[in-house]
């Protein structure tokens, strides 16, 4: 399984249309975790599979989705309606509910991931458009996940889709 995920793009179309330029046919699913600003019949929703963030007007996205991909459950939420800024808990107990492997939220815009003692990953990719944190002056990320049977690799990259090495992340399953 190899999937794609970017938040917080905060109404730039364009990194998403270059995202889905870089990356087309290089990943098996797009992941979009909310504050996108654009309307959920958006083009580039035919290929992101969206929720809903807080700056998300459009109530035709979803407040949370699940989505198999290669055998993998992924769990999507935007963060704010799990209280994401001051802990993971809700949001990993609300994964687990759907037996997911994967859970991907925004909402901080700072990126960063964790396995859970259950072998659970969960990230953040940060917002692409306005990052905060420690890594806010790379200018925006998005993550790309890759999962075997053996592992579970992050690898994280700018708007000008550069992998930034010492983010990478490799998790023994």
């Amino acid at each position: 399984m190899k999937c794609l995920v970017v938040s917080d793009s905060h109404g730039d179309r364009e990194i998403l249309e270059s995202i889905l330029a870089h990356n087309k046919n290089k990943v098996d699913a797009f992941f979009h975790c909310g504050d996108s600003e654009l309307e959920a019949n958006d083009s580039l929703f035919n290929v992101f599979n969206g929720v809903i963030g807080n700056m998300d007007f459009d109530m035709k996205f979803p407040e949370e989705l699940v989505k198999v991909v290669d055998g993998e459950t992924i769990y999507v939420s935007h963060g704010h309606l799990t209280g994401v800024k001051t802990n993971l808990l809700t949001l990993s107990l609300r994964a687990q509910s759907k037996n997911a492997n994967f859970a991907f939220f925004g909402h901080t815009h700072e990126l960063g991931c964790e396995m859970t003692d259950a072998g659970m990953l969960i990230l953040n990719p940060g917002s692409i458009s306005l990052p905060r944190g420690k890594y806010r002056g790379l200018g925006g990320t998005y993550a790309i996940i890759e999962a075997d049977a053996k592992f579970v690799r992050v690898t994280y990259f700018t708007r000008q889709h550069e992998s930034v090495p010492e983010l990478s992340s490799e998790f023994k399953r």
